[in-house]
């Protein structure tokens, strides 16, 4: 099974460059959209062969995630269950027959670190949430973590201590899934650094490729044996975000 996880910035957008060719190309059984920023009835149904199952923020043309999917799940749930996290539409889950599937957009801290507190707040309830899924089959979350988690993460840690997605308290709320028992995927297969999901866009940062790994594919420890391989594909634009992928057997 071939899983892609993709933050878009901007879904009618990326349907104006190369959406179509890459969903064709790519054909992935489950598809994991990220800051969708806009709602079903703002795009035509045009991914032939796919279901999707939305959750949109209640402000009009931000957030939101979509799954879209060629095996249909048994159920699709929206949010993590608390009013304070589901405004957004930062939450979506797929439940299939051996997994569950949870489509994960994690709220910025913003620059000065406005919202830090929430966000601590937001991945300590996220994990409750995981974990609580976990109870009753294995969960592969995926998406826009909104953190870089290791220096070999990001091109500049050291000019990055206190900057947004690099903070040791995103980090350690990175830490506390890894403690938990997920699995970061890529870096069961890939131990150095060079390789980013993310790439300003200022400053030519994605041609220097000067960029941070963000975007992730977390595993259950029970599915790891059927993980063939993790990826990235920094070649497909139309995003400052490029996708992420994985294999399970």
């Amino acid at each position: 099974m071939k899983l892609l996880s993709w933050n878009v910035n901007g879904l009618r957008a990326v349907l104006r460059k190369n959406f179509l060719t890459f969903l064709e190309t790519e054909a992935p059984d489950i598809l994991a959209l990220q800051e969708t920023k806009c709602a079903p009835s703002d795009v035509e149904p045009v991914w032939p062969g796919y279901q999707a199952f939305w959750n949109s923020a209640e402000k009009k043309g931000y957030s939101g995630t979509v799954i879209l999917s060629k095996v249909a799940p048994i159920q699709v749930t929206q949010g993590m269950g608390v009013p304070e996290h589901d405004r957004e539409g930062r939450i979506v889950t797929a439940e299939f027959a051996d997994f569950f599937l949870v489509n994960v957009y994690v709220p910025n801290s913003k620059r000065e670190l406005l919202r830090l507190p929430y966000r601590q707040e937001w991945d300590r309830d996220l994990l409750v949430y995981l974990k609580g899924l976990e109870a009753s089959k294995p969960v592969i979350f995926c998406g826009d973590l909104n953190v870089a988690h290791r220096e070999v993460d990001l091109a500049r840690p050291k000019d990055n201590v206190r900057t947004h997605g690099f903070t040791v308290e995103e980090r350690a709320g990175f830490e506390a899934f890894v403690a938990a028992g997920f699995v970061d995927t890529f870096r069961e297969f890939e131990t150095a650094g060079g390789h980013y999901t993310w790439w300003s866009q200022m400053n030519r940062a994605r041609e220097r490729n000067v960029g941070w790994r963000i975007d992730y594919f977390l595993t259950s420890a029970a599915l790891r044996p059927r993980v063939k391989r993790a990826w990235i594909h920094p070649e497909i634009l139309g995003s400052d975000h490029c996708p992420v992928g994985l294999e399970l057997a």
